[in-house]
This record gives C-alpha cells, structure tokens and sequence, in this order.
C-alpha cells in the first residue's frame, strides 16, 4: 500500500505554507528520514523527510504552489516496487562505453540536484537556476554545510568543470528563453530598458501584510530622543580584552540596549504588554526580539528571559541568532513570541527612522548610527558620539508621557552604563 507523504504541523498561528523545492522527482528511490521537499512558511523554511524506505510515484503540488496542514504532498511506494520513470524528467543516467563494457555514469547537466550533498537556501537555489551554478561545486559555509547566496555569488567568478559528453547546446535559443520565466523582463525595450518581475515569497508577502495592518490596527506614534554614547564606548574600549577573556564573548553594543530596556520596561510595564479584545496583557516576562535582516526579509528572533541573562549570555545568544538567521538556520521556536522588539538600522547607516510595530507588541526601539557631532556640555562645545534612538508604541494603551519617559529612562541608563548593574 502506497505512504502518503503530507503537510506536517508547522507550528503555532503557521496553518499554511507553499512548496519551495522538490529534491526529489517521480520515479526517485527515497530513504527514510531523507529530505523530499521543502516548504516554505511565514517564518522559517520546513524539511519534509521520508516516513519509510521506497520510491516517489507521485506528485500532488508542484513548487509554488499552497498547501495547508495535513495536505498530501506525495506518494510513496514502499521498498520493493519497481522504479517508476518521471514523464517529465529526462533519464539521470547515461552510458559511457569503456573497453567495450556500458557503464551508468551519472550526468551533472541532466540531473545536477542528484550530486548535490549539503542542503541549500531557497533564495540560494533560486539565483544557482537563474545564473546556471550547479550547486555540487559550490561549498557551503552556512550552518551544516547550508549553500547560501553568499556562497553562490562567490562561484560564479570561479572556473565549473565541464562534464565528458555534454548534451548539444540548443541552437539559437534566446537568452531570455534560458532564463527562469518570472524573471524576465517584460517588456524588453528596445532602447535597452525592461522591467524585471519576480513573485513574491510567502515570507514576503507576509511581511508586506503584517506591516499595513500594524499601521492599520494600531494607533501608533513615535517619539525621538539622542544618546551620548561616550560613556558606553569608553567601557567598551576598556574592558572589552578583560570582558572577552574572562567570558569567552565579543563586548557589542546590543547588550546594553537590552539590558537598558528590560529596565525601563520593569519600570513603565504597560510597554511590555499586548491587546487582547478589550484587556490589556501585562507581561512578567522579557523576551525581547532583535530584528535581523536575512535573505528573505527581515526576521525577528526571540531573545528569552533577557532579564536573567548576562551582558555575556545576551552577546553570545544574539551572536548565535543572527548566524542562523543569515543561514536560514532559524526554527519556529526561535521566531515565536516576543514582548518587546528592538531594531537597528545603524548597521545600514541610518540615522533616523520610525520602526514599524512588531503586532501584537505595543512597543519597538530603534536603534541608529553612531555620529561625531557638536553638542553644548556644561556651556562649551564639545564634539560627542550621538545616536538618535526612536521609539514607536501603541497609543492605544501607552499614554505619550509614559512613552516619552521609557525613552529618556533608557538614554539616562545608556549614558551611564554602571545603572545597568543595579537596574538591568
């Protein structure tokens, strides 16, 4: 009797996905607990493995299609049944005829995803298709050997073997037949000018929803404030080699952010809360969300407990997430919850900007670039390394005096970092 191959749970509020890629195709031996396909979600990406040893023999939805919980995806024949050829995919095997014997000599052109060892990025794979990269050349240097678009961009200036007896190359195709057809340009100008037309992933369309129904469903403010950041980098400059040796993690700056705002939050709690109908949810707890920019868009991973945490455990953890997240390594458990978020667009050089709530929070800190600028200390001008921070909230249950208090509370603690120890 056949195995059906369906959607698993994919975790909490996440009841659709859409198929990203197929590793197998009709007619491919799978083994248990192999990798078949993969699903990509509003949050993370999913591996689907094999429940039992056997052969593909069919295929209920192609890549890009949508699929909810409990869907079958395939059907899996149970070892012992005969191989059933694709319809669709060419035979992955060739002959090659050496002191008259035939050999199987397997085809890299035909079918490159058969060499293929580590897993891959959907955004990696998508640009190896685009661009003609056969991904079993290409090491990967994300987490398990995981091929990302860094590694894909590094081969494309490197030499590819070319295999013995490649098939004929297609007389005359159009180059823009060659490439995928959501990427062409339409229309293509002759003057030179196109556009370019790209789907968007479901993680992007996600996030382009939650975004206008933040704007929509909250009334949502943000207030400014600057920060001089002499005192938290001349700490840094002293004690980084100390803090580094003794605790095994690089000193960084979002450690005191966290640890400033865990503060503040103990202090104006209405700011680590949420909306549910007509009550306020009042958290005793910091799990504060650090937002990282990742292939797919931005993501938000979950510090826990951050108040129980160590300037070194946050630097380490945050360390960790952000490598997951650019290796597209991050599980739903990483992503869920989260009472307060903060964001930094100084990395990218911003100076200033209005984040956007991170719903159902009522509270997101943006942090910005750190500029030498001219500011009036004790009737001279002195030249001071300023951040502007901003912080967005939700008027509906955070009045603008609480607000603009959580802010000066976290410049005053910035400002001096020693508060930390007693208030962090």
């Amino acid at each position: 009797m056949s195995i059906e191959l369906i959607v698993p749970t994919l975790g909490e509020s996440v009841v659709e996905a859409t198929v990203a890629t197929w590793h197998k195709k009709v007619g491919d031996t799978v083994k248990a607990g192999e990798i078949v396909v993969e699903l990509e979600t509003d949050k993370v990406n999913l591996d689907v493995e094999a429940p039992a040893d056997g052969v593909l023999i069919g295929i209920s939805h192609g890549e890009g299609e949508d699929v909810a919980i409990g869907d079958v995806l395939a059907m899996i024949e149970p070892s012992g049944a005969s191989p059933v050829p694709s319809p669709k995919s060419p035979e992955t095997a060739k002959a090659a005829t050496t002191n008259g014997e035939t050999a199987k000599v397997a085809d890299p052109i035909q079918n490159p995803k058969s060499e293929i060892q580590n897993p891959v990025t959907p955004v990696a794979r998508r640009m190896a298709e685009a661009e003609g990269v056969n991904l079993a050349q290409v090491q990967g240097s994300g987490a398990g050997g995981r091929i990302t678009k860094t590694d894909v961009q590094a081969s494309l200036g490197a030499p590819t073997a070319v295999p013995t007896n490649p098939p004929p190359t297609p007389a005359a195709t159009p180059a823009l037949q060659m490439a995928r057809p959501e990427l062409l340009a339409q229309p293509l100008f002759t003057d030179g000018r196109g556009e370019t037309r790209e789907k968007m992933s479901r993680r992007r369309k996600t996030i382009a929803k939650r975004l206008v129904e933040a704007q929509h469903t909250a009334a949502m403010l943000t207030t400014f404030n600057e920060v001089d950041m002499s005192a938290v980098m001349g700490l840094r400059t002293r004690r980084k080699e100390q803090f580094e040796k003794a605790t095994g993690a690089r000193l960084g700056f979002m450690s005191f952010f966290v640890k400033a705002s865990v503060a503040a939050l103990k202090q104006f709690p209405r700011l680590n809360a949420e909306i549910d109908g007509d009550d306020m949810v009042l958290k005793h707890y910091y799990d504060i969300g650090i937002a990282v920019g990742a292939e797919e868009g931005l993501v938000v991973p979950v510090l826990r407990d951050a108040d129980r945490k160590s300037f070194a455990a946050i630097e380490n953890e945050i360390r960790e997430l952000g490598k997951k997240a650019r290796d597209g390594a991050l599980s739903l458990e990483d992503l869920l919850g989260g009472t307060f978020t903060i964001t930094n667009g100084g990395i990218f050089g911003s100076m200033l900007s209005t984040p956007i709530l991170n719903a159902p929070q009522v509270g997101i800190l943006g942090m910005h670039n750190i500029v030498e600028r001219p500011v009036a200390i004790n009737g001279a001008v002195e030249i001071r390394p300023i951040m502007y921070v901003a912080l967005s909230y939700d008027h509906r249950i955070v009045d603008g005096s609480e607000a603009v208090q959580f802010l000066f509370k976290i410049k005053e603690l910035l400002e001096e970092p020693e508060r930390l120890l007693l208030e962090g």
